[in-house]
């Protein structure tokens, strides 16, 4: 498994080596899009002390946001399973999908046709410029995984996510699936 080449629609595991990076220590991203020019990804694991009706006020009900990574962090992003009810989305891989139609998203929310089992919203992206991701790969800081969930990766919402990993990774990475997130307060 260790050794997948990135591409859209596969997640990168953090190393435990990151444990000293504030964005990515214990992240679990899913690469929304990879290619010559740089890569674009969400983090699935950091929610946030947000919900979407607190930052849009159109939303009436109330669905956690995530930390999708340092980029644009003033932006609000989504991902999603329903291209048939948002237009223009974006195909990750797998039926996932990426953007749309904001306000046919507003209003789906509002009519309960769609729920969180369904979409992702998060504050802010994961960005590699050109080249920038594979140095990172090289210089042993993620990890690239299938996503075997596919579409359900959605419900993938637990901060425990990442050590869910460490455990599947197994060998070395068992014992990371047990230590403090900080080993300097251990």
């Amino acid at each position: 498994m260790i050794g997948i080449k990135p591409k859209k629609g596969k997640l990168l595991i953090a190393e435990p080596s990151l444990t000293g990076d504030v964005s990515f220590n214990r992240s679990v991203v899913l690469l929304a899009e990879h290619n010559k020019e740089g890569s674009v990804g969400f983090i699935l694991n950091k929610p946030l002390e947000y919900n979407i009706n607190e930052l849009v006020t159109e939303i009436s009900i109330p669905l956690q946001v995530y930390n999708g990574g340092p980029v644009e962090q003033d932006n609000l992003y989504f991902i999603h399973k329903v291209p048939h009810l948002i237009d223009n989305s974006i195909e990750i891989s797998d039926g996932i999908y990426w953007g749309g139609d904001f306000d046919t998203t507003v209003q789906l929310i509002n009519d309960k046709i769609i729920d969180e089992e369904d979409i992702r919203f998060f504050l802010g992206y994961s960005g590699w410029s050109s080249l920038q991701l594979d140095q990172e790969l090289s210089s042993k800081s993620w990890i690239v995984v299938p996503n075997e969930y596919e579409s359900a990766i959605i419900q993938k919402s637990s901060v425990a996510f990442w050590k869910e990993k460490m455990v599947e990774l197994g060998g070395n990475y068992l014992i990371w699936s047990n230590a403090p997130e900080n080993p300097n307060l251990n």
